[in-house]
């Protein structure tokens, strides 16, 4: 997976980069923690919502504050 920058990174972003697989996203945040979600945690749906977000450049650091917060497969590092 390529790590791209996040579209609203220069804005009140918390996420910073990400990369999409076919079915996961792994996440990185400004604080330097990255994390990685799947189709087993959090689940499909939010995965593919999590994906249009991060490809939209905007939405996704709410998203995941608001539906899937501590639930994901591991913890990169």
């Amino acid at each position: 997976m390529d790590r791209k920058a996040y579209g609203n990174f220069g804005r009140n972003a918390g996420v910073r980069y990400f990369a999409v697989g076919p079915t996961s996203i792994r996440v990185w945040f400004k604080d330097g923690h990255g994390y990685e979600y799947d189709y087993r945690r959090p689940g499909r749906e939010h995965i593919e919502a999590m994906k249009r977000l991060a490809e939209a450049g905007q939405g996704l650091t709410t998203y995941i504050n608001q539906h899937v917060r501590e639930n994901y497969a591991r913890k990169l590092r």
